[in-house]
């Protein structure tokens, strides 16, 4: 499955129900996390307004991202819980030198298992990484205390992505003895 999931940027003309969304989540929510701390939270966007406002104002104008949104039957903003990840229960300190940081760590393995999962439903999906993560907070009234991580366009595939060369094992790959 994982060598086949592919970045989807043209969708069907389709919504996908709320059982299946729902069903893609339960499985993002078995993520693991720093000290299980389950920051990742997922605000769902299936209202065609709120997505053309997030096409028209909170991507930096960046026309790659604006076509796929305008496609998207959906958007599922990924956030976090700020100020978990990294910590020790103990301490109040962070435990690791990358310190608030490892939020985006711990989402970065529930956005993957969020679209491993939409993958397996038959859903696609693509991640935004360009984006302002303030003036989507506000289009969707992000709580307070949660940051955002990334966006996701999910929907039906409109057609078949064809996989991007990788490099070969040897060329990433060091062993120590």
């Amino acid at each position: 499955m994982i060598k086949e999931r592919r970045s989807v940027r043209k969708y069907k003309d389709q919504k996908v129900s709320r059982d299946t969304i729902k069903s893609i989540i339960d499985s993002a929510r078995w993520s693991p996390s720093w000290a299980n701390c389950q920051v990742a939270r997922y605000t769902v966007l299936e209202n065609k307004e709120l997505i053309q406002r997030i096409a028209d104002e909170g991507v930096h104008g960046f026309s790659y991202n604006i076509g796929t949104l305008r496609n998207a039957p959906g958007v599922i903003v990924l956030s976090y819980v700020n100020g978990k990840s990294g910590k020790l229960y103990n301490k109040d300190g962070y435990a690791t030198s990358k310190a608030e940081t490892w939020e985006m760590f711990d989402s970065g393995i529930a956005c993957q298992t969020l679209c491993l999962a939409a993958h397996a439903h038959g859903v696609g999906t693509c991640i935004f990484g360009v984006f302002d993560d303030k003036v989507i907070s506000e289009i969707v009234s992000l709580p307070e205390g949660e940051t955002v991580a990334a966006i996701i366009t999910f929907g039906y595939p409109d057609q078949e992505v064809k996989p991007t060369p990788r490099l070969e094992v040897y060329e990433i790959t060091r062993f120590i003895e």
